[in-house]
């Protein structure tokens, strides 16, 4: 005998309004924002507590008399003012711009010369180019130990050198005259890696038939480069001049390592002079006004270059 299988019968639930899907949405939604902020609150608590809350509580403090120690008062502009009469920090200044000035360019056309000798398919290349960018690994606090012993005046190798090539001895990092622009030597032979790197990797995306173009009509390689490769590397060279100006106004461990701002005061820069002020003399207040001088100073070079690129590329867009 056979059976007929029975008929399945579904039962309809209960009709879903759309007030109680949209509280569903909700709560779902509060779940998953619970959820996503249990993620980030690591990581939010610790910028809050060593960026933002640093920087707002440096701002108070760079309008107070402060120690750190004993209980300040507040003093509004006075340690602004007070800066710009301390012939200490304008001697800061003038060592930190001139710093900057010998480091940024010649940072850049190193790199960039660098770059375009070691863009090219020869034997062991790749060994050029790791050695290049080696002292850029080597930290600051390392080479400011390396070259002290090469360059001091009595038992270093390079003083040694001179004797053997009939030449006087040098006072190099103990001589006024010479220790900021030995100083921006030893940036330089660390500092060319970067652009060097960086340059090589923009030299990959000039067009090949620009190139090729431009030499079948009989363009030399001065041509070739003033009007094409240089163009095209001028993003690049934008973001080099922005982290290389940054990096030469921030100069400190060199410093620090070698000669403490010495000799009477000739590389005594901005971020060695905050140091001083906040670890030393323990004016505090008066070291966070200066750091926040140098901020300024870092905004104000970086909108500035900002608005030169923004310039540069509404002209191009122009052009084309």
């Amino acid at each position: 005998m056979s059976t007929l299988p029975r008929a399945f019968t579904f039962v309809p639930g209960p009709a879903v309004t759309p007030a109680a899907a949209r509280r569903a949405a909700r709560r779902r939604g509060r779940r998953e924002t619970a959820t996503a902020w249990a993620f980030i609150s690591p990581a939010v608590v610790v910028i809050l507590g060593l960026s933002i809350v640093p920087v707002v509580w440096s701002l108070l403090l760079s309008f107070r008399a402060d120690d750190l120690v004993t209980p300040g008062r507040w003093v509004g502009l006075d340690n602004y003012r007070a800066l710009a009469q301390d012939p200490n920090f304008r001697t800061a200044v003038g060592n930190t711009l001139l710093y900057a000035a010998l480091y940024v360019p010649l940072s850049l056309l190193g790199g960039l010369i660098l770059a375009l000798a070691l863009n090219r398919r020869i034997r062991f290349i790749g060994l050029y180019r790791t050695l290049v960018f080696v002292p850029f690994v080597v930290s600051a606090t390392a080479q400011g130990v390396l070259f002290s012993f090469i360059l001091d005046p009595e038992f270093g190798a390079a003083n040694s050198l001179l004797h053997k090539l009939g030449l006087s001895p040098q006072g190099f990092l103990t001589d006024p005259d010479q220790a900021i622009y030995l100083l921006v030597l030893i940036s330089l032979w660390s500092g060319v890696g970067f652009c060097v790197v960086v340059y090589l990797a923009a030299l990959q995306d000039v067009p090949p038939e620009l190139v090729e173009a431009a030499r079948i009509d009989g363009a030399g390689r001065w041509r070739v480069l003033r009007h094409i490769v240089l163009p095209t590397l001028t993003p690049v060279t934008v973001f080099l001049l922005l982290w290389q100006l940054i990096t030469a106004l921030q100069v400190f461990d060199l410093i620090y390592v070698t000669t403490k701002g010495g000799p009477l005061g000739s590389t005594g820069v901005v971020v060695y002079f905050v140091w001083q002020q906040a670890f030393q003399t323990f004016t505090a207040g008066y070291g966070a006004a200066a750091a926040y001088v140098l901020a300024v100073a870092l905004l104000v070079a970086g909108g500035v270059l900002r608005l030169v690129r923004r310039r540069q590329e509404r002209t191009e867009g122009a052009v084309r």
